[in-house]
């Protein structure tokens, strides 16, 4: 039997025990779903969704991690990615936003050498593009809204059209929304450079 002082005791020891298995589900809830987005804007909520993807709301691409240079299209209802697959997930949620006209004098960012279209709708363009060791890229005009998945580890340096040299450092599942009308070149400086790359219509 136990006393009143070891009763309300135990009680405590339970409670605490309850709490603590509590927060260890809600925390494999958030990783498993994740519990913010990795980009959130008016355009994209981008989700780096490991094992259980969240129920999306949009439209969407999906960016299987352990699936280099491969993407799908889905749509609001669809489950995305698979069990067990880490996938960056990229809700469309704006309204289609026509491109800025190049007057750049300078080629559209996409396509370009080495470049392969993966797919295209009414909603996005989506590349898959690995920049190489020496080989700069055209100096080039972005008209569209950009949402890079990273997929490999290494360092990248972007030029503008007044010379001014920014390094941008990348590791694998890095995502990046890069907003249109910018005109620059790029040249892998440092280990491998591999990205799904959606450009927003």
């Amino acid at each position: 039997m136990y006393n009143q002082p070891m009763l309300k005791t135990a009680l405590r020891a339970a409670a605490l025990s309850l709490a603590a298995m509590s927060l260890g589900a809600l925390s494999l809830g958030a990783l498993s779903y994740g519990a913010e987005p990795a980009i959130d804007n008016d355009r994209v909520t981008a989700w780096d969704a490991s094992g259980v993807a969240p129920p999306v709301q949009h439209d969407f691409v999906a960016v299987p991690l352990s699936r280099k240079g491969t993407a799908s299209f889905g749509h609001k209802g669809d489950k995305p990615g698979k069990a067990g697959e880490r996938t960056v997930i990229v809700e469309l949620k704006g309204p289609p936003l026509p491109p800025l006209a190049n007057t750049s004098g300078y080629p559209l960012a996409f396509p370009r050498p080495h470049a392969k279209k993966l797919f295209e709708n009414d909603q996005v363009v989506v590349w898959d593009y690995a920049w190489r060791p020496g080989q700069p890229s055209p100096m080039h005009f972005h008209d569209k809204d950009t949402l890079v998945v990273f997929e490999a580890t290494g360092a990248l340096q972007s030029t503008t059209l007044d010379g001014k040299n920014t390094v941008n450092e990348t590791k694998s599942g890095d995502i990046r929304f890069n907003k249109r009308d910018r005109t620059h070149t790029e040249l892998l400086v440092r280990g491998h450079a591999h990205a799904v790359i959606t450009e927003l219509k």
